[in-house]
């Protein structure tokens, strides 16, 4: 059986961190005392090529912190963090990290179908993680199905102006094809970091109150403790469709 390991860091908002480094265990929600304190739980996943930056991104988001080196994820890191996404509504955020080596795919793999969003990440200095996002795509949405996901490209490391190989316009045209917003970052300048994990959450956010996206016994990536209305029921259709924010 599979142990996690968890380890506190010191961000002023309550976080956790664990990783696996084969299939995961049962799921289990982290003791916390902001934990009884969340409305909506939004499970994210970071996905993208090995080396693009994927832990370096969290780490910053998380702890403020950047190194220059860091190990290569090893199966699948998590992490959780909470935020405010207007007032009075707290979410907690779960982040799936994963490794982007192929021989750890088929852990990453079981991760997809029970995440509510997604960060497509690309090093704007290697065009072939650009080139390779599409594939990203393709993969999570044939695992997510009939679930929806919604997507944020990340072109990540745009400090490295001098060796950059993929240009903004080029980002947002793909961003574009696949339905999604575009944003630039860089863990080492902690530039747009938040930005991009806002962008994200408030999208689901609104697709929740929207009632286009909800909680199912059947998918994971979104969870509410708002009192449900007289007669409500839990989403069992694509994409949560059929289920009613409380929040409206």
């Amino acid at each position: 059986m599979y142990k996690p390991v968890f380890r506190k860091l010191p961000r002023p908002q309550n976080f956790l961190c664990c990783s696996w480094g084969s299939s995961p265990p049962p799921l289990m929600t982290p003791t916390l005392p902001m934990d009884a304190l969340w409305q909506y739980q939004f499970r994210l996943i970071l996905l993208g090529d090995s080396t693009v930056g994927k832990s370096s991104l969290l780490r910053r988001y998380t702890e403020g912190f950047f190194a220059d080196c860091m190990d290569q994820t090893v199966g699948v890191d998590f992490y959780v963090h909470f935020v405010e996404v207007e007032p009075g509504v707290q979410v907690k955020l779960q982040f799936w990290d994963t490794a982007g080596q192929e021989r750890f795919r088929s852990v990453t793999r079981s991760y997809y179908r029970n995440s509510a969003g997604g960060l497509l990440l690309f090093d704007v200095a290697n065009r072939t993680s650009f080139e390779n996002i599409p594939k990203w795509y393709q993969e999570v949405m044939e695992k997510v199905k009939p679930f929806d996901i919604i997507f944020l490209v990340v072109g990540h490391k745009s400090d490295l102006v001098a060796d950059r190989q993929v240009t903004p316009e080029e980002g947002e045209k793909l961003a574009s094809s696949l339905g999604a917003r575009y944003v630039e970052t860089s863990a080492k300048s902690d530039s747009n970091i938040a930005l991009a994990v806002r962008l994200l959450t408030q999208d689901i956010y609104e697709a929740v109150k929207k009632g286009t996206m909800g909680p199912s016994i059947e998918w994971e990536g979104v969870k509410i403790r708002l009192p449900a209305h007289p007669g409500q029921q839990e989403a069992k259709v694509r994409g949560g469709q059929g289920w009613k924010c409380p929040c409206l």
